[in-house]
């Protein structure tokens, strides 16, 4: 799984960071231009459910589960 964090949609409100299940979010240590502190990913935690994307009420996180990656992978190695 990997946890994508758009910095620029994120208001640093927490909520994923609040509701994640797996306490698979922490603040970063340093600020975005908006001078919040974006989640930021622990490795190894997240199992995809998706509740942290679902849940921004900024659309600023996409989760991006195995998957999907492997798709993503196959259609790059086509396109080339």
């Amino acid at each position: 799984m990997m946890i994508e964090v758009n910095e620029g949609y994120c208001k640093g409100c927490n909520l994923c960071i609040i509701f994640c299940p797996r306490k698979a979010l922490e603040e970063s240590q340093v600020l975005n231009k908006k001078g919040v502190h974006i989640p930021v990913e622990i490795e190894d935690r997240c199992v995809g459910c998706r509740l942290c994307e679902l849940i921004c009420p900024d659309f600023a996180i996409t989760v991006e589960t195995d998957d999907k990656m492997k798709i993503s992978a196959g259609k790059k190695k086509a396109v080339t």
